[in-house]
């Protein structure tokens, strides 16, 4: 009834100014002072607000539980119309100043001023939301499938474990409310007590640790840096395909040099300064290095398929290696061969049987002779000046043909070269992609 609401509040009025009439707030509440105050930490983590990995800072949002005895906050609740709990501002009773070891927040600012639970019994319990920056050992050699462990370490600041008796009310931090994070899998928050001894005292201090175990959402990185940085790659040995007249080759290689330097620059800008390079980091190097050699052997192929009339002919190794095994298992072949036809070697007798015979000079080898019934004395084709000519006519066609199958020797060593680099790099980006995919798993 209204009236008996009304007695409620006068006797909830009367119990506060009993209580609070001779307290006082500062001194540590328990009768005999040589005991230790128990009190009891539970924690509950509601949402992780940001993870910067670079300064290596973790932003929670927790809700931090204290409950404690104060001995001197006891009444008879059937002295005050049965009340057996108030809600009282935490400034007005004694509070345990725990307070987050590895802080990282430059206004080091507390937990919430909330009201306390206080009940007959003289039992404390304190429920308190708090935006913690607590320091964590970020490791991003996985990264981006890594997994982080933070811990969050509340103990008292003054009290020693002989005045404070600091214990954790589960095995475990609360995860019922949690928000689920974006980018963060959080997999337990394992509590554990701990006393040290540290060197300015000869006290020991309880603290309790939670430990957040967190696993990193890979999907964004995935999509954003790891599958463009392996496309890229593939682009690399294409190089090697294109045709060395085109002008293109070494400007694909440095084009795909470039687009993994910026790829390796967004890793970089986000990550600690640390000793530890990141696996994601790790596969950019080796693929760069991969492309700046690739690049650098397709100056060399290029150089070799550029060789001039003045070059030296194919050295015989070079012929037997190259223009025969290695054409025949890079199925390298000329306009009308297939890879299963046999291979002939150019600049073997064949071919130099044919441009001799082509290059002879009519009349060589016919001194002496009839030439369409002409004696050699009397015929005037035969003249001196005109064999002259002739002859020089045919040696420079011959130096031609010589000249222009020495060259044709060349490209076909640059072509069957790029064609064997080419599958060479093609495996060695496939080989790559699998180890960093394995690594991950």
């Amino acid at each position: 009834s209204p009236g008996c609401r009304g007695a409620q509040g006068r006797f909830a009025y009367k119990l506060l100014h009993d209580l609070f009439a001779n307290y006082s707030s500062a001194l540590r509440p328990v009768e005999d002072t040589d005991r230790a105050l128990n009190v009891t930490l539970q924690v509950t983590l509601s949402q992780i607000i940001d993870m910067d990995e670079r300064n290596q800072v973790l932003t929670s949002y927790l809700w931090v539980r204290q409950t404690w005895l104060d001995a001197h906050l006891t009444w008879d609740k059937d002295e005050y119309g049965g009340i057996d709990s108030i809600r009282i501002p935490s400034s007005y009773v004694w509070r345990p100043d725990i307070i987050l070891y590895n802080n990282a927040d430059e206004h080091f600012g507390g937990s919430m001023e909330t009201n306390v639970v206080l009940r007959s019994d003289g039992h404390i319990m304190w429920d308190s939301p708090a935006i913690t920056k607590s320091s964590c050992k970020v490791d991003v050699s996985y990264f981006p499938f890594d997994g982080q462990r933070c811990r969050l370490t509340f103990g008292s600041w003054t009290y020693n474990g002989n005045q404070i008796d600091l214990r954790n009310q589960l095995d475990t931090g609360d995860l019922t409310d949690f928000v689920e994070n974006v980018e963060w899998e959080v997999l337990g928050m394992p509590a554990t007590r701990n006393v040290i001894t540290y060197g300015c005292c000869s006290e020991p201090y309880p603290d309790v640790t939670y430990t957040l175990l967190l696993r990193r959402r890979a999907s964004f990185y995935i999509f954003n840096l790891l599958l463009p940085c392996i496309m890229v790659s593939f682009l690399a040995p294409l190089g090697f395909y294109l045709p060395a007249d085109s002008g293109e080759k070494v400007s694909l290689g440095v084009t795909v040099l470039l687009a993994l330097t910026v790829f390796q620059l967004l890793v970089a800008e986000s990550m600690p300064p640390s000793e530890s390079v990141p696996l994601i980091g790790k596969y950019y190097i080796a693929t760069m290095t991969m492309i700046t050699a690739s690049t650098a052997l397709t100056i060399f192929i290029m150089n070799v398929h550029h060789c001039g009339p003045g070059a030296r002919p194919v050295p015989h190794w070079a012929r037997r290696l190259i223009l025969h095994h290695m054409a025949r298992l890079c199925c390298v072949y000329e306009v009308g061969e297939s890879c299963k036809s046999p291979q002939r070697a150019l600049g073997g007798r064949g071919a130099v049987g044919d441009a001799g015979g082509l290059g002879d000079s009519p009349g060589e080898g016919q001194v002496g002779t009839e030439a369409g019934g002409c004696p050699w004395d009397h015929c005037l084709c035969h003249h001196d000046a005109l064999l002259r000519n002739v002859g020089y006519i045919a040696g420079c066609f011959r130096r031609h043909r010589t000249n222009q199958r020495r060259t044709g020797e060349w490209k076909k060593v640059a072509k069957v070269m790029d064609r064997f680099f080419m599958w060479v790099f093609f495996l060695m980006v496939f080989l790559m992609s699998v180890l960093v995919l394995g690594n991950a798993a």
